[in-house]
């Protein structure tokens, strides 16, 4: 009898996977005012998993991507979490992140440091922990999960780097590749002074990155959320600028609306 791993598109940077009557999160995200007072509200639809969760992975503890507020509602008892190392410095440098830390300090859940390349089992699901570049210098890593005979591949908002070079030679190919193509440039008080380059993948990167990955189809994330002029800046048409560059690498793509699923059979 053949199973199906299905893909759900969540909000913003989310993703859920289910398989084999086991489900799995990364980057889920539905606090609209994470970032207030400096951004009033995201926008955009946010919608919850579909069900209970047991496993929920982080790429980085920035606000809109990791909401310990929404891990807890959705994570079965004996949930387990997996994130990347705590920001050193002091409080300015954790700036970005404290506000995680302290609400994944409270969950009633099993919270683990993953280690980058190393490769842990979760119910049906493998999953690896592989380079990133975070565009504020915090830790950050990128997803590969591995279920049934399929492999996804989740970038969390990385900027480019070489990393994807042996993620590709270790992990290709990827059945998919959800990758952030926003392209922001920000000016936040924690970093100053401002950089007037990209803190994540633009959409031609992010196209260029899912030809390296050697993706068999790349969905864009990370995008059509957050617009603050002087603050947070995106590029303007994300998801076509990707779908148009990628093309240009031979890659197919997919766009998925929030709520949306891609599905794999597993024989």
């Amino acid at each position: 009898m053949e199973e199906e791993l299905e893909v759900r598109r969540l909000g913003w940077a989310g993703i859920q996977l289910t398989f084999d009557n086991h489900d799995l999160v990364i980057d889920l995200f539905e606090e609209r005012n994470a970032f207030a007072p400096f951004i009033e509200e995201v926008t955009g639809e946010l919608p919850p998993p579909s069900g209970p969760v047991d496993v929920a992975l982080v790429t980085h503890l920035h606000a809109d991507h990791t909401d310990p507020g929404a891990i807890g509602r959705s994570l079965k008892p004996g949930g387990r979490v997996f994130r990347p190392d705590p920001a050193p410095g002091d409080d300015l440098d954790r700036a970005s992140t404290m506000k995680a830390e302290m609400g994944l300090a409270e969950l009633d859940a099993d919270v683990e440091v993953a280690e980058l390349w190393e490769t842990q089992v979760t119910g049906p699901f493998e999953i690896t922990a592989v380079p990133a570049v975070d565009g504020f210098g915090d830790p950050q890593f990128s997803w590969v999960v591995e279920a049934g005979d399929h492999r996804i591949f989740h970038g969390g908002d990385t900027v480019f780097h070489g990393g994807f070079w042996p993620i590709a030679s270790r992990f290709k190919p990827f059945d998919a590749v959800f990758l952030p193509v926003n392209g922001a440039v920000c000016n936040f008080p924690h970093r100053q002074p401002p950089s007037p380059y990209p803190v994540v993948l633009t959409p031609e990167k992010a196209a260029v990155a899912a030809a390296m990955l050697g993706a068999e189809l790349a969905v864009p994330i990370h995008y059509n959320g957050i617009d603050e002029p002087g603050l947070y800046e995106p590029v303007d048409d994300a998801a076509e600028r990707f779908a148009a560059a990628a093309a240009e690498q031979g890659v197919e793509t997919k766009v998925l609306v929030p709520g949306e699923e891609l599905s794999w059979a597993v024989s």
